[in-house]
C-alpha cells in the first residue's frame, strides 16, 4: 500500500477515513514487526511491552485488513500482503525522517559547488587555507568565487545569487540576512627599510610628506584612511592607485612609497628584511571582518559544514 495519495474527485470516502486514522507510530511499530517477526523483540527495540505491541498489531490487522503476520511451525511469517509492503513502508518513514531531520552532510562524499563572494583582502587572507582544507577533506566540493562591492554582495546574498559573502558590512543589514564577526582588523604601515629611522617609527609629518600606495576597487572613492585625514584637515599624497590588495606588498621594496593597509593583508612581509611594519602615526578605527548569509540557509547542512569551516581557518590564521 502506498501513502503517497494524489487525492482525485472521486476518492472513496472509506479510503479518506482510512488515511485520517493511520497514526504514524503504528507504521514504525509495523517496520521493526516485518523485520523482527517476533512480538518480544519487536517490543524490546521500540522500548515497548509486549501487550502494546500485540494490541497495535490487532489495530494493523484492522487497518490493512490482513493478518500481516501469521504463524508457522512455531514461527511468525509474513503475509504477502506484508511482503507488498516491506518496500513502500521503508520509503514513506524516510522521507519524513528526512522532513522531521535535516539531512547530513558529508564532505568527503559531496558533490557540491558553493558561490562566494569576497575582496581581493577576504581572498588574500582565508582563501588559500580554505581551498587546502576543501581538497584534503572534501574532494569533490567546488567553489565559485567572485568579487563585488560590499554593496553588490549584500544584494546577491538577499538575491539568492551567491550562497556565502565575506568583507566588511555595515552595522544594519537585511533582517533576513544573518552575519558572524571572523576577527576584528587593525592597520599597520610598510615601507623600505632604508627610509625608515633606526626607531622603526614615522611621525606624522614625516608620513604625510611621504608617498603612498592606496588600495580601492574603484578610483576616486576616498578610503577609510583619507576620510580620517580630510575630518583633521589633512591630505596625502597617493602616488600609486592599485585595485588589488595581493600585488601591494610587492611594489614597495625599493622606493620611498609607504603602504597602509589591513595588518593581516602584510604577513607575508613579516620575514622580509627589505621590508618594515609600523604603527601609523594617527588612530585608524579598527574594522570587523565578517561573514553574511541568507536566513534561508541558515540551518542547511552543507551550508552550516561551510561556515564552521571558515570560522575555524579564521580562528586559526
Amino acid at each position: 500500500m502506498k501513502f503517497n495519495v494524489i487525492y482525485k474527485k472521486h476518492l472513496p470516502i472509506k479510503n479518506m477515513n482510512k488515511l485520517r486514522k493511520i497514526d504514524l507510530n503504528l507504521l514504525v511499530t509495523l517496520q521493526v514487526l516485518l523485520a523482527e517477526k517476533h512480538i518480544t523483540r519487536t517490543a524490546n527495540r521500540l522500548h515497548k511491552s509486549q501487550p502494546a505491541i500485540s494490541h497495535a498489531l490487532a489495530n494493523l490487522r484492522n487497518l490493512f485488513d490482513d493478518p500481516l503476520l501469521i504463524r508457522r511451525a512455531g514461527k511468525l511469517e509474513l503475509t504477502a500482503r506484508a511482503q507488498e509492503l516491506l518496500v513502500p513502508l521503508r520509503e514513506i518513514l524516510g522521507q519524513v525522517s528526512t522532513l522531521i531531520e535535516p539531512p547530513l552532510f558529508d564532505p568527503a562524499q559531496a558533490n557540491k559547488t558553493f558561490r562566494l563572494s569576497m575582496s581581493d583582502y577576504g581572498a588574500r587572507i582565508l582563501l588559500p587555507s580554505l581551498i587546502r582544507t576543501c581538497r584534503s577533506i572534501a574532494p569533490k566540493v567546488k567553489l565559485s568565487i567572485n568579487q563585488a562591492s560590499r554593496e553588490s554582495m549584500l544584494l546577491d546574498i538577499v538575491d539568492n545569487e551567491i550562497d556565502l559573502a565575506l568583507g566588511v558590512f555595515p552595522q544594519k543589514i537585511s533582517e533576513n540576512v544573518c552575519s558572524h564577526t571572523l576577527f576584528t582588523e587593525n592597520f599597520s604601515c610598510l615601507a623600505d627599510t632604508s627610509t625608515i629611522p633606526d626607531n622603526g617609527y614615522l611621525d606624522q609629518n614625516t608620513w604625510l610628506a611621504r608617498p603612498h600606495v592606496s588600495v580601492a576597487m574603484q578610483a576616486g572613492i576616498e578610503d577609510d584612511i583619507d576620510r580620517i585625514l580630510l575630518k583633521e584637515g589633512l591630505h596625502r599624497e597617493i602616488s600609486v592607485l592599485l585595485p588589488h590588495w595581493g600585488v601591494a606588498n610587492d611594489i614597495i621594496s625599493g622606493t620611498d612609497l609607504i603602504l597602509t593597509v589591513a595588518q593581516r593583508s602584510l604577513i607575508s612581509a613579516k620575514n622580509d628584511t627589505n621590508l618594515r611594519i609600523f604603527p601609523p602615526p594617527f588612530d585608524i578605527v579598527p574594522f570587523d571582518f565578517k561573514m553574511i548569509w541568507h536566513k534561508r540557509q541558515e540551518t542547511d547542512a552543507a551550508h552550516c559544514w561551510l561556515r564552521q569551516t571558515i570560522m575555524d581557518i579564521s580562528d586559526n590564521n
